[in-house]
């Protein structure tokens, strides 16, 4: 129950952000009865849950992980414009396994969604703990990126801002020792 009343308390306040209506008593309400049906349609199909609307992890750690992210996401835009608009486009395309040592399902799949969300990353399959990323030009090592993103999301599993506790496994290496798959 708790998941559906925050996912309603969230879908309502995505509608009045975007909508704009905040004066009118009867668009509110139609936007509300909206929101609740959509609530309603998502809890017959059975995919409200705690990993749709993680209610369980509360505010504060979003509050502080989100800005990260977004400035992640600005200096990777940077460094792929930067590789785009360069005459030689240095591309050093790879696959790396990024260990993946959060708790839970959730964890691991807001670790690849971060690293998807990255410019030039994609995360390719999420297969137990480990994640297969691709790069367009990946300077950092998976060990890198496993303690970065890793421990980030590990804070938001655990409610702490940077989840310092978090323990990161060192990544799967090939014959080069660089953690890197030859493509």
């Amino acid at each position: 129950m708790k998941a559906a009343s925050t996912l309603f308390i969230v879908l309502f306040a995505n509608w009045l952000l975007w909508s704009g209506h905040f004066d009118n008593p009867f668009l509110i309400c139609l936007g509300g009865l909206s929101c609740l049906a959509s609530l309603l349609i998502g809890l017959r199909m059975g995919i409200v849950d705690e990993e749709g609307a993680p209610a369980q992890l509360g505010l504060w750690p979003f509050i502080t992980y989100a800005p990260w992210l977004a400035i992640e996401i600005v200096r990777s835009n940077f460094n792929v414009a930067k590789i785009i608009l360069s005459r030689q486009m240095p591309l050093k395309r790879n696959l790396i396994r990024v260990p993946a040592q959060q708790r839970s399902e959730l964890g691991r799949v807001m670790l690849a969604n971060s690293i998807t969300l990255t410019p030039g990353t994609v995360a390719v399959q999420l297969e137990g703990d480990q994640i297969l990323v691709h790069g367009l030009s990946l300077d950092e090592s998976a060990d890198e990126i496993a303690d970065d993103f890793g421990r980030r999301v590990c804070g938001l599993e655990q409610g702490k801002p940077l989840g310092a506790e978090c323990q990161i496994a060192s990544a799967q290496t090939n014959d080069s020792g660089n953690g890197d798959v030859e493509l």
